[in-house]
C-alpha cells in the first residue's frame, strides 16, 4: 500500500513561537509528504486497527498517539522493503530517528510548515472556508480527506480536519518530552488554522482530533 507523496524542493523557512515570542529559521533539503492525511482505511491495512470516533475508510484516521503513528511509518517502511526510519528500544520509550533511512517518518514541524505555507507569506495558503474544515463550517465533526481546495503544492487538509503529530519535541525545559502538532482541527476556531501556530501534547495521548501525514527523506 503506497501512499500519494509529493516531492518538495529544498528552502528555508521562519518559525516563531507566540507564547516566548521566539523566531528562528531552518534551512530544509529535498523530502516528500504525504498528499493527504494517513486515512483510516490505510492505517487498519498496516496495522489492523480502527481507533478513530468515527469510522469511515477515506476519513482521516484520528485517536493515534504520535507513538502509533511513529509505529505506523516503521511498519509501513518494513512492509514496503524500505529502512525503517526510527529505532526504538526494547520496552519502547526511547526513540532515535535514522536520518540516513529512506523509509516513512513524521515531519519535522519545520518541513511541515514550509509544505504548508507552498511559497505563500500569510497566515493561510486560501480562503479558510475553500481549504479547511474547522469549527465554522465541520458541523463539529471530521470530513474525508480531500475535500477542500489543496495548496500550490498539491497538499491537502494543511489547515483543518485533524492536527498533524510532527517528529519534534515542543519545549524540554518547560514541557519534557511533549511533542509538536501543526494545522488545526474540525473543532477548532479560526485563529487555530493558520500555517504558524504550534500546540503540544504528551506523545502517550490519543485524542479525536489528532491524526498525522507522513514523510520522506529523499536519500541519495
Amino acid at each position: 500500500m503506497r501512499l500519494e507523496m509529493i516531492s518538495l524542493p529544498s528552502g528555508q523557512v521562519t518559525l516563531s513561537d507566540r507564547r516566548t515570542e521566539r523566531v528562528w529559521s531552518v534551512e530544509l533539503a529535498p523530502y516528500r509528504l504525504g498528499s493527504f492525511s494517513v486515512t483510516q482505511g490505510q492505517y487498519a491495512a498496516v496495522t489492523s486497527q480502527r481507533p478513530s470516533t468515527i469510522q469511515g475508510d477515506r476519513l482521516p484516521v484520528e485517536g493515534v498517539s504520535w507513538w502509533d503513528a511513529v509505529g505506523f511509518c516503521n511498519a509501513l517502511s518494513q512492509r514496503e522493503g524500505l529502512t525503517p526510519a526510527y529505532r526504538l528500544d526494547a520496552v519502547g520509550d526511547a526513540i532515535e530517528w535514522d536520518v540516513a533511512a529512506d523509509g516513512y517518518r513524521l515531519p519535522t514541524e519545520a518541513e511541515w510548515e514550509y509544505a504548508c505555507r507552498a511559497g505563500t507569506a500569510g497566515p493561510r495558503y486560501g480562503p479558510l472556508d475553500d481549504i479547511a474544515w474547522y469549527r465554522g463550517n465541520s458541523d463539529e465533526r471530521v470530513h474525508e480527506v480531500g475535500g477542500k481546495r489543496p495548496n500550490a503544492w498539491g497538499l491537502y487538509d494543511m489547515l483543518g480536519n485533524v492536527w498533524d503529530w510532527c517528529w519534534d519535541i515542543y519545549d524540554a525545559a518547560v514541557y519534557g518530552g511533549y511533542r509538536v502538532l501543526r494545522g488545526g482541527g474540525w473543532f477548532d476556531e479560526q485563529w487555530s488554522c493558520r500555517a504558524s501556530v504550534r500546540r503540544r501534547s504528551h506523545p502517550a495521548l490519543r485524542i479525536d482530533d489528532v491524526g498525522f501525514r507522513v514523510a520522506r527523506s529523499i536519500v541519495c
